[in-house]
C-alpha cells in the first residue's frame, strides 16, 4: 500500500484489486460484472493545468490487479505519468436501466516500467494489446456503486481501503 492526496484533500492508501475482493467480495463481483458487460468505459485524468480530461479506455482485471493499457504516448498515459490520480466510470449501457447499478473506481495508476518484462509479458499473453503499449496497474482508494431498490430507493454503496462500506439510501 502507498499513501498518496485523495481528491478531496484528505491522505490515503491505495489498495490492489485482490485486496478491494477481499474486503467487499459482493461489491468488487458486481463491480467486474458491470465493466464486463461492455468493453468501453470513462476514464477521467487531471491534465497538464489541472483541468479534468475523461477518455474512453478498456480495462483488465487480471491477477488480482485492476489495469489500464494504452497506446504509446497516449494522451491519458502522459496525463497519469505526470499525476496519477483517476477515476473510472463502468459504461452505463443502453437505455436508462442499468443493470447492475452505476460503478465508479478511483485511485491511482502506477506505470509498469518496460523493464518489467514479466509483468508486461504475462498482460501482453492475456491481453493481447497492439504493441507498444503503456501499461499501468491501479490501487484503488474508492468503489462506489449507486443503483435503484424496489423502484423506490436510490442506493449508493461506498468502500474505500480501511473502512466498512457505507450504505446510504434515499427515496
Amino acid at each position: 500500500m502507498s499513501t498518496h492526496m485523495d481528491t478531496d484533500g484528505r491522505t490515503g492508501a491505495g489498495v490492489s484489486w485482490g485486496e478491494v475482493a477481499a474486503a467487499e467480495p459482493g461489491l468488487a463481483r458486481t463491480a467486474e460484472e458491470r465493466f464486463a458487460a461492455y468493453t468501453h468505459h470513462v476514464l477521467a485524468t487531471l491534465r497538464q493545468d489541472g483541468s479534468p480530461r475523461t477518455t474512453g479506455l478498456e480495462v483488465r482485471f487480471l491477477d488480482g490487479e485492476l489495469w489500464f493499457g494504452m497506446m504509446p504516448r497516449s494522451m491519458k498515459a502522459l496525463d497519469l505519468r505526470r499525476d496519477p490520480r483517476f477515476s473510472l466510470q463502468a459504461n452505463p449501457g443502453e437505455g436508462t436501466t442499468m443493470g447492475g447499478g452505476d460503478v465508479r473506481i478511483a485511485g491511482r495508476a502506477v506505470e509498469v516500467p518496460e523493464d518489467d518484462t514479466e509483468t508486461r509479458a504475462r498482460y501482453a499473453e492475456e491481453v493481447e494489446p497492439p504493441e507498444p503499449f503503456h501499461l499501468f496497474r491501479t490501487e484503488v482508494t474508492e468503489v462506489v456503486r449507486t443503483y435503484v431498490e424496489d423502484e423506490k430507493y436510490l442506493v449508493v454503496q461506498v468502500w474505500k481501503p480501511g473502512a466498512p462500506m457505507r450504505t446510504l439510501r434515499r427515496t
